[in-house]
């Protein structure tokens, strides 16, 4: 049995969002061919994702330097490490988002600085920094209003940070082009809902 943790980094429903309904045709096909795992869904637009703002700096700093935290500073030091758990026990990761500006939504930038943890998901070494969770697998959704075939950078960052804490398992499912051909628009949805179920088939 395995754990699957889906982190869905959009604020809308399938109703409105193409990547959020190609994630959840993931799922069901995922559930119905792996009926004995763990499916986990985060919402970190609806949970707490703690930011590295200077609040959290200043508890770190605190924690470090052994003084008595607020019970402000507790709960901020108590979710992020949940949150970096969670991964930890994951297997198996999918990602969904949709490009908004060539980049990531902020909240994902956040949820992904809770995980990458030194002493955790990564170390360094003398040769350089060397990924912890290599056996870990990563499906990422995301829905693109152009033609970019996995070359704008969100998707690079998505690969770039996760490779960096030595996970390369990693598979991508585009919605791309329907705002450039929305003539189009049912049959990239058509494609991209068929690939979600081939690979959550095999997962």
């Amino acid at each position: 049995m395995a754990n699957l943790l889906v982190v869905k980094a959009h604020p809308q429903s399938a109703d409105n969002s193409r990547s959020v309904a190609t994630q959840d045709v993931f799922i069901q096909a995922y559930k119905e061919s792996h009926p004995t795992d763990t499916v986990t869904v985060l919402d970190i637009f609806a949970e707490e994702v703690p930011e590295i703002d200077g609040h959290l700096l200043n508890t770190w700093a605190d924690a470090a330097s052994q003084k008595e935290l607020t019970t402000e500073q507790v709960a901020t030091l108590t979710r992020f490490n949940e949150l970096t758990e969670q991964f930890l026990d994951a297997d198996k990761i999918v990602i969904t988002n949709a490009l908004w500006n060539l980049s990531v939504p902020t909240r994902l930038k956040a949820w992904i600085d809770t995980i990458v943890v030194k002493g955790k998901t990564f170390r360094y070494s003398e040769t350089g920094p060397v990924g912890l969770v290599p056996e870990k697998r990563l499906v990422h959704i995301q829905s693109n209003g152009g033609l970019y075939s996995g070359e704008e950078p969100a998707s690079k960052y998505i690969e770039t940070i996760f490779n960096f804490m030595g996970l390369t398992d990693i598979q991508h499912i585009f919605i791309e082009g329907v705002d450039h051909q929305p003539e189009r628009a049912e049959e990239i949805i058509a494609k991209a809902k068929e690939k979600a179920v081939q690979i959550a088939t095999s997962f």
